[in-house]
């Protein structure tokens, strides 16, 4: 297809002498005289490149990139000036022309013109394809992110499906010790749907916000547990964290696990008692996650209660996140908190 240039100049006979030269290569060469003159045959399109003198009949090329820069007008400039004052040139390219070219009667200015006509057009003939590849890049990205969604949606309510029929198989047993262990289930499958819940509904596919998931995660623990006979407190407090979802569900096994933990043996043999969960900032890329009670307490020497298998998924857990679980020894109850890196 022949290339268009548009020769801004008001020397209309050096302007001919252009359109014959950049002819017999295959231009089409139109002309304007001055801005306005430019600026409507602008606007009918189809104009590959715009040469332009710099003195022009009442005003400077400058003047003109200037603009068409005001106007939103991105056809390559290749900038002619009869100066060899650096300055004009310079002052050029930072106004946005592509090249210069130093106007003389000599016969060297066309081949050096049109070279510059042929690499303006090929520098944006260049920015085009990125820009229409960046493009490309930019929509299967958006593409995938809904995808994503679409997944963690189908995966959360799934999970959900799964969690409410363990409920119910729940409240038709009679044998406590089944009840208990069915009751524990379903709190690990409620810690992984609400990661994905979490994802679904934010606007970051690839991190979780810590302090909505927890919560919800808190809430619906609290609901859960409450089918045994213990109605104990869970307050929460936990800052604007985001993880990743592999280091989310760790984290809210971690959480599940511990809280079960104290609803089953932090408060024997009464109802009233707090647990309470905190996720909160230490330093720049770290952050501690502590789940404490002030229950009969209990330390990491003493055996595990119970099966031990809520012992070893939070030992696993905290091992996926690089970290290991302490007990912290207090006067009254206990105390268990990770160190996570938040940046990985």
């Amino acid at each position: 297809m022949q290339a268009r240039i548009l020769y801004v100049d008001d020397d209309a006979a050096f302007v001919r002498l252009a359109q014959k030269a950049l002819g017999r290569s295959g231009y089409d060469v139109v002309h304007a005289d001055n801005v306005a003159a430019g600026l409507d045959i602008l606007g009918k399109g189809d104009i590959d490149v715009i040469v332009l003198d710099h003195y022009l009949q009442t005003t400077t090329g400058t003047e003109f990139l200037k603009v068409l820069r005001e106007n939103g007008i991105t056809v390559p400039v290749v900038y002619v000036t009869g100066s060899s004052e650096a300055k004009i040139a310079i002052d050029a390219l930072k106004a946005g022309a592509a090249d210069y070219v130093i106007k003389t009667i000599g016969e060297e200015f066309m081949p050096l013109l049109e070279s510059a006509v042929a690499q303006a057009i090929a520098t944006a003939e260049l920015r085009r394809d990125r820009e229409r590849a960046d493009m490309e890049i930019l929509r299967g990205k958006e593409r995938a992110e809904v995808l994503l969604t679409e997944v963690n949606h189908r995966v959360g309510n799934s999970l959900a499906l799964i969690a409410a029929l363990i409920r119910l198989q729940i409240s038709s047993i009679d044998n406590e010790e089944v009840k208990h262990a069915l009751t524990e289930a379903q709190a690990r499958i409620t810690a992984i749907g609400g990661m994905h819940r979490s994802l679904y509904s934010s606007d970051d596919v690839r991190q979780v916000e810590m302090d909505k998931y927890l919560a919800s995660l808190t809430s619906e623990l609290r609901s859960s547990l409450e089918h045994t006979d213990q109605k104990l407190k869970i307050s929460l407090d936990v800052q604007d964290i985001r993880l990743s979802s592999d280091r989310a569900v760790s984290v809210g096994m971690v959480v599940t696990e511990l809280v079960t933990n104290a609803y089953k043996y932090a408060y024997p043999g009464t109802n009233e008692g707090e647990i309470r969960i905190s996720f909160l900032r230490s330093g720049e890329n770290k952050a501690i996650l502590a789940v404490e009670d002030d229950g009969v307490g209990w330390q990491q020497t003493d055996q595990p209660k119970g099966t031990g298998l809520g012992t070893r998924i939070v030992k696993a857990m905290a091992t996926s996140l690089g970290t290991g679980i302490d007990y912290t020894a207090r006067d009254k109850g206990t105390r268990a908190e990770l160190l996570v890196d938040i940046a990985g």
